[in-house]
């Protein structure tokens, strides 16, 4: 069943959250246990819930490693490493991993930027690069930039 949440999460992103004008979206997802009292939930897995939506970018779905772990092998997923994080009133850094569609495209076939995770019409793009035999296109400068300056922080697991 939590695969099914993790595919939900990104047709959310990638084909609600991409159409042209709509607000970028972003998902967080965190498995564990809660308290629903009169209509809403509380406890400490809805709040790092909350704070690993916080740490998301728009057009991202990240997942905690107890997340990764429940749902398993999800099929036409992939699940890249985004490194431990620190949140506040929570004791130990975090694992923290995006969920992205198998082949980093939009459902119209349009490459991905890998740093905002937005579809890039290639011919109308910022620019492309290189990176180990790979070629990425940019939505943006500032993409561009970003990625030119750490490319393994986008491509960790690509290969």
């Amino acid at each position: 069943m939590r695969g099914a949440a993790i595919r939900l999460g990104l047709c959310i992103v990638h084909d609600v959250g991409a159409q042209h004008g709509f607000p970028l979206v972003r998902v967080r997802m965190h498995t564990g246990s809660a308290v629903e009292r009169e209509g809403d939930w509380f406890g400490a897995t809805v709040n790092l819930a909350a704070r690993v939506s916080a740490a998301a970018s728009g057009g991202e779905a990240l997942l905690t490693a107890a997340t990764r772990a429940a749902a398993g092998e999800v099929e036409g997923v992939e699940v890249r490493e985004r490194g431990r994080r620190r949140f506040r009133n929570v004791g130990e850094p975090v694992p923290v991993y995006a969920a992205i569609r198998q082949g980093a495209h939009s459902s119209s076939g349009l490459p991905i930027d890998p740093v905002c995770r937005m579809a890039v019409d290639p011919w109308h793009g910022a620019g492309r690069l290189t990176y180990e035999g790979v070629e990425y296109c940019f939505c943006s400068l500032g993409c561009a930039g970003a990625f030119a300056q750490h490319p393994s922080r986008y491509t960790a697991n690509d290969r």
